[in-house]
């Protein structure tokens, strides 16, 4: 737990994770706001992630029960790249839509029937990009069961993975995270609070 607790405070010192009024990608109003691709900018909290992610993924299911770690750029990609060079795993990506030139191809890298892939991605809202990941791998007979994210922002991911026969599994979600920050005098009651009804929406 002393990971979970130093992230969460490092996410807020680094203004990564910001707490106040923002509008998300999907027009969506959300009371704060979290930016995992500033996490790379800092090299040694980010190899620290990818380690406590690998080791979550061995112990959960273990690095011999799959042949593959995937991921959608951009953000979950750039985890995926050291977790592949960590773990000493094969990696491949899932295009958001296929490239309209050469071999137009929505899956990228040496793929085969049959295999299975862990999928990885930065932060999790309603899990629209991965379930359609995981449609474009299904075509191409990939198996997946398991995908992880770093932050689940508790919006009906978790739900939408299920139906596509995937668990999500993550290191923090935001209920966490502001509850440390909480508990550590970071933020207030009313922050907390604001963080509480924005799950429940």
């Amino acid at each position: 737990m002393e990971f979970i607790k130093e992230f969460a405070i490092f996410l807020h010192q680094k203004s990564i994770i910001k707490f106040g009024e923002f509008t998300l990608a999907s027009g969506k109003k959300s009371s704060y706001y979290v930016d995992l691709r500033l996490v790379p900018s800092y090299p040694h909290e980010f190899r620290k992630m990818v380690k406590f992610l690998e080791n979550e993924i061995i112990q959960d299911i273990g690095l011999d029960e799959f042949d593959a770690i995937v991921s959608v750029p951009t953000g979950g990609l750039v985890i995926a790249s050291a977790l592949s060079i960590e773990a000493i795993k094969p990696l491949i990506y899932v295009r958001s839509k296929p490239k309209d030139y050469g071999t137009s191809k929505s899956v990228e890298g040496k793929i085969h029937e049959g295999m299975s892939v862990v999928m990885i991605d930065d932060v999790a809202t309603t899990g629209g990009s991965v379930v359609n990941a995981i449609k474009s791998l299904k075509e191409e007979n990939i198996s997946i069961k398991d995908a992880y994210v770093i932050v689940n922002r508790m919006e009906g991911a978790n739900e939408a993975l299920a139906e596509s026969g995937v668990k999500m599994h993550s290191i923090l979600d935001i209920l966490q995270i502001s509850q440390i920050l909480f508990e550590e005098k970071i933020i207030d009651e009313d922050v907390l609070e604001k963080v509480k009804k924005q799950i429940k929406k």
